[in-house]
């Protein structure tokens, strides 16, 4: 059986069409407000950038979704949790500091910013999935407590799962720092003892009592050692590094575990919303932002994630790419091409994330598609 996804051009001649009205009326075509309940609280999942990043979406289109919310009789949020590198968004205090600055203020979303993983990222709850990988998943916490989930992605290219998305935005981005870790390797860590200034924080975090520091040598038991995570993000001298998997499609299948686990944890109480708009190389995670590879196409908006995504891609796949952009040697020749394996050719164009969503019963790949 398909799924209904909805869509909406950027192509605008009257006020009635523009971006932030078209945004409100998916809203609704999709059935967002049938979620809400009175005084539900509702999250607005959504990648605030990176300082000195353009390519993340706008804050009048989240104040929109805000309001729309909020006629619906929820109580509406912007959430994300800390990530796993350290760069400006990697605690509280800067990821709130960095949202702020990019927009993304209360005063100007009209809405409160709750960071989901808490201060250092160990506001964590487990939730139980049981698939290939993962029996349990580690998400932030405040996920866990919310009534339903509205996810705005930016859909745009990643140089590790050829593409991100709603998957992506759900799974990646609300796994706690620990859980990202966990994501992104099945690699155990390992202890540069040169650096190991034997503060002992990660042998106080260990779940299993398997970092042996004393004043002779640092090092972890591997035989012991479960990949939790968290003697990574309790090392700030950086002596445990973060160790980053070679496989794609291997982080794929644990991000969609995790995507999972965050459906799972608001009772699949969610709508998803895709931007086709600024379809950079590059996630909206570092410093800059290059030329889109494709034009900006518009909105998908759906309540299956897969149909969601698969439509996203299917837009991209059919697109002309960018003289200017970085395929712009493609130029003229790459309709009907995957863009995210001409620009990863290691990767396979993000298309295991899609295939394992259905497998473990997220969703459908078939859609019909519906312009409004």
């Amino acid at each position: 059986m398909s799924a209904t996804v909805y869509f909406a051009s950027t192509r605008a001649e009257t006020e009635g069409e523009s971006m932030v009205e078209k945004l409100y009326d998916l809203f609704h075509r999709a059935g967002f407000d049938e979620l809400i309940g009175e005084d539900d609280l509702i999250a607005i999942k959504q990648h605030f950038g990176e300082m000195g990043n353009t390519a993340f979406i706008r804050p009048i289109y989240t104040r929109k979704l805000v309001e729309a919310i909020r006629e619906s009789g929820g109580n509406p949020f912007l959430t994300d949790a800390n990530t796993l590198y350290e760069r400006e968004r990697f605690n509280s205090v800067d990821h709130l500091n960095t949202a702020y600055a990019n927009g993304f203020s209360p005063a100007t979303v009209k809405a409160p910013v709750i960071i989901a993983d808490g201060l250092t990222g160990r506001n964590v709850k487990e939730v139980e999935v049981n698939h290939k990988t993962f029996d349990k998943v580690k998400l932030g916490g405040e996920i866990c407590h919310a009534d339903g989930i509205i996810s705005l992605a930016h859909f745009k290219g990643h140089d590790l799962t050829a593409f991100g998305g709603t998957i992506k935005n759900i799974g990646m981005g609300l796994g706690s720092r620990s859980g990202k870790q966990m994501m992104h390797s099945t690699v155990e860590p390992s202890i540069e003892e040169e650096a190991c200034i034997k503060c002992l924080e990660c042998v106080k975090f260990c779940p299993e009592d398997c970092i042996v520091i004393d004043e002779d040598e640092s090092y972890i038991i591997q035989e012991d050692c479960i990949g939790c995570g968290e003697c990574v993000i309790s090392c700030n001298p950086d002596a445990i590094s973060i160790v980053w998997e070679a496989s794609s499609t291997g982080v794929q299948e644990r991000m969609v575990e995790y995507t999972s686990g965050v459906l799972k944890a608001v009772e699949g109480r969610a709508g998803y919303i895709n931007f086709v708009t600024d379809v950079t190389p590059d996630c909206d995670c570092p410093s800059w932002s290059d030329q889109p590879v494709v034009p900006d196409m518009g909105i998908v908006a759906g309540r299956d994630p897969v149909a969601v995504e698969q439509a996203s891609l299917d837009l991209v796949t059919e697109a002309e790419v960018l003289p200017n952009s970085e395929l712009g040697g493609e130029a003229g020749s790459a309709a009907g091409k995957n863009k995210f394996e001409l620009l990863y050719p290691e990767s396979d164009g993000g298309r295991r994330q899609i295939e394992y969503a259905v497998e473990v019963g997220l969703g459908t790949r078939e859609y019909e598609l519906k312009e409004i």
